[in-house]
């Protein structure tokens, strides 16, 4: 009894040392009985069957970039029910916004056992680093499935069993854009604070380099525009004349609330209702930096009930974009379905382990030739 028991402290103080944090369908015990804490010297090393069943019994291992993502909270979530749901073991992992410390947690998953490996890729758009992911995995026969950060169709495509599940990111951009355009068509003078006829706009964007916020950045003001220009009115003015690039970027490529009440507020002490050139209109590429305005417009006494409401529109639709939506402070969203990638992502892990077709029970509209899924946008505006 006393082997069987050490045997299984040392399984649980070797998984006490991972990186790894979040839920597993298989949790280790927290802690063993006071007597028990130290195993006989000869009995420090578990034979070789046991200690290969017991990487198994983690069968997915999922890498988020970080827990800090509101959004990517949500897609966790989900993903944690779906495959408690499915009975399909797994572990997740926080590889908190750094590349290197998710390709450690890679290998110390592959080392372990791990059947399949689903990936938030830290670094968005970089091939290398989708390449040494696919080649570690590829070595070991193990499927890997990339989600929501935007990976190369031609990396992720050589290895027939890599797939990536996420949106069609311009859209999020030409719809929030289209939603943006038409709203100022129909309260265009309600907007214009200081009637010049021009809204004048600030854009956050998220990350440099992200196909995703370099879609919303130029979609969402380009298609708006469109819109006001077919209803003769005036295209949107970036308020800072000085700034070539037209939006204010997160330096940390968190995507961070904190970061737009930050930059917002500082943008406010100069251009404001009392010097005459007051910011009009938020576009932001997320919710988390549309409620970041907010807080900042909330400071300055806006967006409050019975003040004057500068429109703040976000992408995600997000828990706290609905509430701010239905209070008043936000206008719209484009809702981006967690629940719907979540899903998506267990059934391919389920079909992979299962020898399956890779997109078996996935919506077909939705497949994209043999190595993508994308999850469908909506507009929401608490409507």
């Amino acid at each position: 009894m006393k082997k069987r028991i050490a045997l299984l402290l040392v399984a649980a103080m070797t998984a006490a040392t991972l990186v790894a944090c979040g839920n597993s369908a298989e949790d280790a015990p927290a802690a063993a009985p006071a007597e028990e804490t130290e195993a006989p010297a000869e009995e420090t090393e578990a034979p070789a069957e046991e200690t290969e069943a017991s990487a198994e019994e983690g069968s997915v291992a999922v890498f988020y970039y970080t827990y800090g993502d509101t959004y990517i909270s949500s897609v966790r979530s989900a993903l944690d029910a779906a495959l408690d749901a499915a009975g399909v073991a797994y572990q997740d992992y926080d590889s908190n916004n750094s590349q290197t410390t998710q390709t450690e947690q890679i290998d110390t998953a592959i080392a372990q056992g791990a059947k399949v490996l689903v990936v938030n890729q830290v670094d968005t758009g970089s091939d290398d680093t989708t390449k040494n992911i696919i080649e570690k995995a590829q070595a070991k026969d193990i499927p890997v499935i990339f989600f929501n950060r935007s990976v190369s169709e031609d990396v992720v495509s050589a290895y027939d069993k890599a797939v990536f599940v996420g949106t069609d990111y311009e859209m999020a951009g030409h719809m929030q854009g289209e939603m943006v355009g038409n709203y100022l068509v129909e309260n265009f003078d309600t907007v214009d604070l200081n009637g010049d006829g021009v809204i004048s706009y600030v854009m956050f964007k998220g990350q440099e380099g992200n196909a995703e916020a370099d879609a919303r950045t130029q979609y969402g003001v380009e298609d708006a525009n469109k819109v006001l220009k077919d209803a003769g009115k005036e295209e949107l003015s970036f308020y800072d004349s000085s700034n070539s690039n037209k939006y204010l970027v997160d330096q940390a490529g968190a995507w961070s609330a904190a970061a737009a009440t930050e930059y917002l507020q500082t943008a406010m002490s100069q251009y404001s209702e009392a010097n005459n050139n007051m910011i009009e209109l938020v576009i932001a590429n997320n919710d988390e930096m549309a409620i970041g305005s907010i807080t900042a417009l909330q400071n300055a006494g806006y967006n409050k009930e019975g003040a004057t409401v500068i429109p703040v529109f976000g992408v995600d639709a997000t828990d706290a974009a609905k509430d701010a939506i239905a209070a008043g402070s936000m206008i719209g969203t484009i809702k981006q379905d967690a629940e719907g990638m979540a899903n998506t992502i267990a059934q391919i892990a389920q079909n992979f382990q299962g020898g399956a077709d890779k997109f078996a029970d996935v919506a077909s509209d939705n497949v994209v030739g043999t190595w993508r899924v994308n999850i469908p946008y909506a507009t929401y505006t608490g409507e």
